[in-house]
């Protein structure tokens, strides 16, 4: 539980840095003077539960009753499900077949190249860990 709410937390704060990010990016380089206060909150609150929802769904990876092939099922697709629901109900994605699919496989490509990336890091540090073990 407590790992929860600290992901929870982190999750919220990568959100709400995002939300600003892309805030001030759009006023500064789309020279926008207003920004309507219900696009904003809009936005800000789907990209806040965006970061939560990536931060704490990563916990699948902790269950060591799983598989990784399970757990990388599992997260998958509840972030795809999630997201895809959230960005089409917001307006991120047009509700266009063309504009849906592109954005699946741009999900899927970055999806895995992430996967791939943490995988590699965490094979990394296993062999480091056990050639320390060896040392002892």
């Amino acid at each position: 539980m407590r790992i929860f709410l600290y992901r929870s937390i982190i999750g919220i704060l990568i959100g709400s840095f995002i939300s600003i990010i892309v805030t001030s990016s759009i006023i500064y380089f789309g020279h926008l003077p207003v920004i309507h206060g219900e696009s904003f909150l809009k936005n800000s609150f789907a990209s806040i539960f965006c970061g939560w929802l990536f931060t704490v769904s990563s916990l699948y990876f902790e269950l060591e009753s799983l598989r990784l092939s399970q757990q990388t099922a599992l997260h998958f697709v509840t972030v795809i499900v999630l997201y895809f629901i959230l960005s089409l109900g917001i307006g991120w994605i047009p509700f266009e077949w063309k504009s849906i699919l592109l954005s699946v496989a741009i999900f899927i490509a970055i999806y895995i190249v992430v996967w791939v990336c943490y995988y590699l890091h965490f094979e990394k540090l296993a062999n480091q860990m056990n050639e320390e073990l060896k040392k002892i």
